[in-house]
């Protein structure tokens, strides 16, 4: 597993990972207590298993340096930047996605906190789970 990112459920858990998930992921490994709660697995078998949401949030407690996860960051960031313009398309007025990857770019220079980064977040987050509805009921 030397070039894929990998976490463990200590620092999944510790990073304040959705329950649901982190029990599900637990299930397909067996148990937590069956695999350990320090043995490292791969960001890879997460996306299979629990998807990418949770896939994404995941890189936040990544076992690799600090330089393998501001690299993350940065990824998550220009994959955003390649797909806002659909959601802006729908959704003009909409300015939380494009002010997330803002906001995490700048969080990546230093030049914002950790909270101020993680409220763009979630504002991201909460905008794309009304997108998500609106178009569930468009359908």
């Amino acid at each position: 597993m030397t070039n894929v990112l990998t976490t463990t459920f200590r620092l999944a858990k510790d990073a304040g990972a959705c329950q649901e998930s982190y029990r599900k992921f637990a299930k397909h490994k067996g148990s937590v207590r069956k695999w350990g709660e320090d043995k490292p697995f791969s960001l890879l078998e997460v996306l299979e298993v629990c998807g990418i949401d949770d896939t994404l949030w995941t890189l936040r407690c990544c076992t690799e340096s600090d330089k393998a996860r501001r690299l993350s960051q940065i990824f998550a960031c220009d994959c955003a930047e390649h797909v806002v313009h659909i959601y802006e398309k729908y959704y003009p007025t909409d300015t939380r996605p494009r002010h997330c990857i803002e906001v995490i770019r700048k969080y990546i220079a230093g030049e914002v906190t950790p909270e101020e980064g993680d409220a763009a977040r979630d504002a991201a987050r909460d905008a794309a789970r009304a997108a998500e509805r609106a178009a569930a009921g468009a359908a």
